[in-house]
């Protein structure tokens, strides 16, 4: 029985009586509109989960699915599909998709206390994005230009809880080189599993 630590993926085809429950059992629901537009799922109703009270955020879902695992790229699609699903061009506005992706991927994980935005008392994790380059240029407004311009390549610097993991985009955990090796050699596997 879900007793609100229950994380749902897609929860597409889900009517007001599902919603119903889902709400009531506290149970956080991740969209991941690249993963069901790849395999042609279906459009998650979002804003009926948010109307429900449904606690929703953005997820990529996985690598065989979802080949890139932006999560920008996860925002920005998730702001254009809704608009389109919904055929209002105000739906989804960037700064809905953007608190998916940030406060409301917190409440999904019942975490909010901890994670989620930038408050005296809560876990320091930050990113910087660069805002300078052309694609970029003009900014009129930041909140728009993190959801529908930039992608995770535009990140610079990594911290979380106040350790910097990656510094002008130099990672300062892990060896590069390593990880790709070893990302390499896991493909290599599963190609071998799945011939």
């Amino acid at each position: 029985m879900w007793n609100g630590k229950s994380v749902a993926a897609h929860a597409i085809w889900v009517d007001d009586a599902d919603m119903d429950i889902l709400a009531k059992r506290g149970v956080g629901l991740s969209h991941n509109p690249e993963s069901n537009m790849k395999l042609a799922s279906g459009t998650a109703p979002v804003l009926k989960w948010l109307t429900h009270g449904i606690h929703a955020g953005i997820g990529t879902d996985g690598a065989a699915s979802n080949n890139d695992l932006d999560m920008f790229e996860a925002m920005r699609v998730t702001a254009f599909l809704h608009k389109l699903a919904n055929m209002d061009p105000r739906a989804m506005p960037a700064s809905m998709a953007l608190d998916l992706a940030t406060r409301g991927g917190a409440d999904v994980l019942g975490m909010s206390q901890k994670i989620g935005s930038l408050e005296v008392g809560k876990q320091a994790d930050v990113i910087t994005v660069t805002m300078d380059g052309a694609r970029q240029t003009p900014v009129y407004d930041p909140v728009a230009q993190l959801v529908y311009v930039n992608r995770g390549d535009d990140v610079r610097n990594t911290i979380v809880a106040g350790k910097v993991l990656m510094r002008n985009r130099h990672v300062t955990t892990l060896r590069r080189a390593d990880v790709l090796r070893d990302a390499r050699a896991m493909a290599e596997r599963v190609r071998s599993a799945v011939k």
